[in-house]
């Protein structure tokens, strides 16, 4: 079959073998509608990787658009007509030369995902997973978010003509939820947190019938996250930094990361050792740090949740295992951070590289100072820090100087200002 996709023009194969559960390894048929296992757990795409290295090669790659769907061979849409695109472009690598300098880092780099369609990551996911909604020819969907997830999902269910109805807590920042609504959402204010805005898209599948695109209750999203890793190895000649720093609340972008490495690994493109996974989170939600550091399998429910940076106030996750088993395989770890850190980052980092981060972007930049401060880090290794939205979309300090141009100037006193 020749299929055509902006400027692409080429038989499409695929190789998607099957979906399998999480937990139990039990197998489910691919182009199928599914939502969690029997066993109430996250769906994992498998493919043919001895097939899928036959047919690709990284000068094949290298030549196509520096975009998400040039990893289309690793990605489960079998039909190119059911992509649903923004323009998904490959994000840069930003390195932080005055903080290498001041820390005596290697080398500390940004991906900075805000850069993409709807300003963050979300994009990625939900544009994998929309596309495959369109495929498998849903027409109304729904999800929790804490924002950009919501906003994601409103500007490609648009893109797609798929309705999309969004819960939100109602401290969400209030850009998130009118670019929400302008995107096409019906999207409702919740007195609650998450996983309250959660219950109620459960709840209302059977009068609603609309499905649940909530966290790893689908199992496309991850695909859509993966192109992270594969983009990043990439970026890097095939090779991965020692160690990533990844914000993490439902935490698909870092389990997405893993299992693109582990494929990588598999049809002979990454050597191991492969990098550090390190799950950063607040203080004030920190159910993976506490699993984690307890050598826990499950993260229990985080009571009273709370932190600035919404992205990563996830009291439970569903994936939690996945999360802390790729830690765990990956010799990382958990950590948190105070909201004062993540304040502090947030201010120090445009200061010094010219570069905004959303809040829970500035939370790996906070961890990774946090980290070498306990040795947990060495200032020798590479590390990727991940910055998850553009940072025009958050709250900034005010600035409120102003001169009266029909009055003298002190130049002096402007010197001396900032």
């Amino acid at each position: 079959m020749t299929t055509h996709f902006g400027n692409l023009t080429e038989d499409r194969p695929t190789f998607v073998s099957h979906l399998e559960c999480s937990a139990t390894g039990e197998r489910y048929q691919a182009d199928r509608v599914h939502g969690l296992s029997d066993a109430g757990k996250p769906l994992l795409v498998r493919y043919d990787l001895a097939a899928l290295a036959d047919n690709v090669d990284q000068e094949t790659l290298a030549a196509r658009p520096p975009d998400l769907w040039r990893y289309r061979e690793f990605l489960p849409v079998r039909n190119t007509t059911s992509i649903v695109s923004l323009g998904e472009s490959m994000t840069p690598l930003v390195p932080l030369h005055q903080i290498e300098a001041e820390t005596g880092s290697a080398q500390v780099l940004v991906k900075d995902e805000g850069r993409l369609p709807t300003g963050s990551f979300k994009a990625r996911g939900l544009a994998m997973a929309v596309t495959m909604a369109k495929e498998l020819g849903l027409t109304r969907l729904a999800m929790p978010t804490n924002g950009n997830a919501g906003a994601a999902l409103a500007a490609y269910g648009s893109r797609a003509g798929i309705e999309t109805f969004v819960f939100c807590p109602d401290d969400t920042p209030e850009v998130n939820v009118r670019e929400i609504a302008l995107q096409g959402a019906r999207v409702w204010r919740v007195n609650g947190l998450i996983n309250d805005c959660g219950g109620i898209v459960a709840a209302g599948q059977d009068p609603m019938g609309w499905f649940d695109f909530s966290t790893l209750k689908e199992p496309y999203r991850i695909e859509g996250k993966k192109t992270m890793g594969l983009e990043l190895a990439e970026q890097l000649g095939w090779t991965t930094p020692k160690a990533i720093f990844y914000p993490t609340g439902g935490g698909t972008g870092l389990i997405g990361m893993w299992k693109a490495f582990r494929e990588l690994v598999e049809i002979g493109w990454l050597n191991e050792p492969l990098p550090r996974m390190v799950a950063v989170q607040s203080t004030g939600c920190a159910p993976i740090v506490r699993a984690f550091d307890e050598g826990a399998d499950h993260a229990e429910y985080w009571e009273d949740a709370h932190t600035i940076a919404a992205g990563i106030r996830v009291p439970a996750a569903i994936g939690d295992f996945l999360i802390l088993e790729a830690l765990r395989e990956s010799g990382g770890f958990a950590i948190a951070v105070t909201d004062e850190e993540i304040a502090g980052a947030q201010e120090r980092i445009p200061r010094s590289e010219g570069l905004l981060l959303s809040p829970e972007g500035a939370a790996t930049y906070a961890a990774y100072r946090r980290s070498l401060r306990e040795g947990r880090i060495d200032r020798d290794d590479r590390v990727m820090l991940f910055n998850c939205g553009n940072g025009l979309k958050y709250a900034m300090p005010p600035a409120d100087q102003a001169l009266n141009r029909h009055q003298p100037i002190d130049w002096a006193e402007m010197r001396s200002v900032g």
